[in-house]
């Protein structure tokens, strides 16, 4: 847009404050900065772009510039008064709708992710962020190091890479309790890995959790749920993969379905390890670097720093404490899932 489609009023007043400032050689008063402010808060709320409003007032000043020698100082101070008060309206009506365009997106987000709001208005208000409910959705979560919010550097790193790659495909980035969310529709699986490798390479080693797309207007909460439970697994069973799908986790939330049954497990399994010395930490410790490593005894004394020698005394001593061998198949099944439950319901620390 050019100073010529601005609607005048924009303007208005400009010649006379620069014919009278270069006659007499005053300041703008009061009222008259005031009313550039205005006029430059309302050309903010318009959509007009602050260049064209800018070349509108060189316009109308060079159309009043003043003649008289000695004037012209005066009229180049009075202008750049004049464009400053407009200029800082401008920037304050902005600031204003950024600020209320950030409350609304943030309102959306937590109604969004919590399932407060009206599924069918909830449709609606997605696609003014680019989201249609309608179809299937898939989130991925990634934390790190520290705590983020959408204004920090990491975020914007992360959003800037993906725009540069994938452009606009209906995918929104956001923030929730100090971690990078990616929502995007179900069949972007591509959008989705590129995000994971960008998030972890941006939070210097933090993990990713990738929920399953869900369809319909409560999907996209379903998906972030399943991102989040991965994220939990992975800190519960020290689970190191930089990306975790919850896919490829699904047996775990089946095996602590029936957590009376898992604990009766653990402890009809391994509660006799608590008359080691030491307790149960040690020898539970070594059945998971023992199962980690693939029943491989040499992998597993590496883990551990010890030796192979110490590593089969221990296993030797697990199987004499609860009957169960750790190197036949036959029980090894029995014992790694054990394992796995003692993880997943933190045993020994807490009492089952």
């Amino acid at each position: 847009m050019t100073e010529r489609d601005l609607p005048e009023h924009y303007v208005e007043g400009c010649a006379q404050i620069l014919a009278e400032v270069s006659a007499t050689g005053r300041r703008l008063t009061r009222e008259e900065v005031t009313s550039r402010q205005e006029f430059g808060e309302l050309a903010a709320d318009a959509g007009h772009g602050l260049r064209a409003l800018v070349s509108a007032h060189l316009t109308a000043a060079r159309a009043a510039w003043p003649t008289a020698p000695g004037t012209a100082d005066s009229a180049l101070a009075a202008l750049h008064q004049v464009i400053d008060a407009f200029s800082e309206g401008y920037e304050r009506a902005q600031r204003h709708a950024v600020r209320q365009e950030e409350a609304a997106r943030r309102e959306f987000i937590d109604d969004l992710l919590y399932g407060r709001s009206d599924l069918g208005r909830l449709a609606e208000r997605a696609e003014r962020f680019g989201l249609r409910l309608s179809h299937a959705h898939a989130v991925a979560v990634a934390q790190g190091p520290t705590a983020y919010d959408e204004g920090d550097k990491v975020p914007q790193r992360v959003e800037r890479a993906l725009i540069s790659r994938f452009g606009d495909r209906s995918i929104l980035l956001t923030t929730k309790d100090g971690r990078m969310l990616c929502i995007a529709p179900g069949h972007q699986d591509e959008v989705l890995a590129y995000f994971a490798k960008q998030a972890h390479a941006a939070t210097e080693g933090g993990q990713v959790a990738i929920g399953r797309a869900q369809p319909g207007p409560g999907g996209v909460v379903h998906s972030y749920e399943e991102a989040l439970n991965a994220l939990e697994l992975a800190e519960r069973l020290e689970l190191e993969d930089p990306v975790l799908r919850a896919a490829d986790l699904l047996v775990y939330p089946v095996l602590t379905r029936d957590r009376q049954a898992m604990a009766d497990l653990v402890l009809n399994s391994l509660g006799p390890l608590t008359a080691a010395r030491g307790g149960a930490g040690p020898l539970l410790g070594t059945l998971t670097a023992y199962f980690d490593s693939g029943c491989v005894a040499a992998e597993a004394a590496r883990r551990l720093s010890l030796s192979v020698r110490a590593l089969t005394y221990r296993l030797e001593r697990i199987h004499k404490l609860t009957g169960a061998n750790p190197a036949d198949p036959a029980h090894r099944y029995i014992l790694q899932t054990a394992v796995i439950g003692a993880r997943l319901l933190d045993w020994p620390d807490k009492e089952l």
